[in-house]
């Protein structure tokens, strides 16, 4: 029995590939590639010494999703496909609210066909919206959400629990993200949006290998020490780790469990900065532009349930997270396409 990954030659989904494969688990990737390179998938397999089916398949494909089902035998899923950028939700909301909402039911609709009922859903910190204070916990009401994106995120977990509550065969971990960064420590596989990147730490990079001029910094007067946002920013290993230790959960219980995944630490843009250059041992030229619609201030997690409960704990620093990020940029200036 394998684990079907949705979105997998993603950046996140990729390196949730390469962990669930040293640790013996047999896997199915399914992916449109609008957003992703397929060569991420080939580097998994130099990576692992392992093989495995990749369908070019959209999740809103109700027949190609059941023709994955048909051909494989999947037990368990984790959901990563979706458009994950604020910025760009604000501006095509609508391709938000299909891909992302459309997309999940669909992908329920055919797990529930085939007997297949236990799903890890790549979730999102943005679920807490603007009146919770950080560090934010699980327990905090949800809601109050500044863009689209985070909509869509919440949407979803609402979607999964009702779910779980119609049938008590169901078994769901919401798996809610603080912000991935960092890159495999090979160089070999990392972060490789198409076009113009929509979050920090890609842009960073290539600025860094000379493809962009300068970094944007959406925003120098929030109120934080330095004036620029502050985020929980977590090392995309520690993450995919975080993905293993919940299949056990899917494996041993029904029901709905919600976990934070971040380091319980906050950094500012500018911080990221500091340590990308230190990191680097470049300067990296950055303006103070406008703020992006739907940002906030100040977003870090309380992680400690996921310690308790998972055995789960980042243990990568902001100092690993830029120096992985910086090789794998390096070695590949121009993303999979070197």
């Amino acid at each position: 029995m394998a684990v079907l990954v949705t979105g997998g030659g993603g950046f996140i989904g990729s390196h949730t590939c390469v962990e669930l494969l040293q640790n013996g688990f047999d896997i199915v990737v399914v992916d449109n590639f609008s957003n992703c390179n397929p060569k991420s998938l080939e580097r998994v397999k130099e990576l692992t010494g392992k093989d495995f089916p990749v369908y070019p398949c959209d999740i809103r494909d109700l027949d190609g999703l059941c023709k994955v089902f048909d051909n494989e035998k999947i037990d368990s899923v984790i959901h990563f496909a979706g458009l994950k950028a604020v910025g760009e939700s604000t501006q095509i909301p609508m391709e938000y609210y299909d891909n992302n909402v459309v997309g999940t039911l669909n992908l329920c609709r055919v797990m529930a066909k085939y007997g297949c009922k236990k799903i890890v859903f790549s979730s999102s910190a943005t679920v807490y919206g603007y009146d919770n204070p950080s560090p934010l916990v699980e327990t905090m009401k949800t809601g109050g959400v500044t863009n689209p994106y985070g909509r869509t995120k919440l949407m979803i977990e609402e979607i999964l629990k009702d779910i779980a509550a119609s049938d008590d065969e169901w078994s769901i971990v919401l798996l809610r993200y603080f912000n991935p960064i960092g890159a495999h420590e090979s160089g070999r596989i990392g972060e490789n949006p198409n076009g113009i990147p929509n979050n920090l730490m890609p842009y960073i990079t290539q600025v860094a290998v000379g493809k962009r001029e300068f970094l944007s910094v959406f925003g120098g007067d929030y109120d934080t020490p330095d004036g620029t946002g502050v985020r929980d920013y977590i090392h995309v290993v520690d993450l995919a780790d975080g993905h293993i230790k919940a299949l056990d959960v899917l494996n041993k219980k029904t029901g709905v469990a919600i976990y934070n995944l971040g380091t319980g630490n906050g950094y500012s843009v500018l911080d990221i900065v500091k340590a990308f250059e230190k990191a680097s041992g470049n300067p990296l030229p950055y303006k103070i532009v406008d703020r992006r619609p739907g940002d906030i201030d100040v977003c870090y997690s309380n992680p400690e349930k996921a310690f308790k409960e998972l055995g789960w704990k980042a243990k990568r620093g902001i100092e690993d997270m830029c120096a992985d990020s910086w090789r794998w940029q390096s070695m590949n200036p121009n993303g999979y396409d070197d």
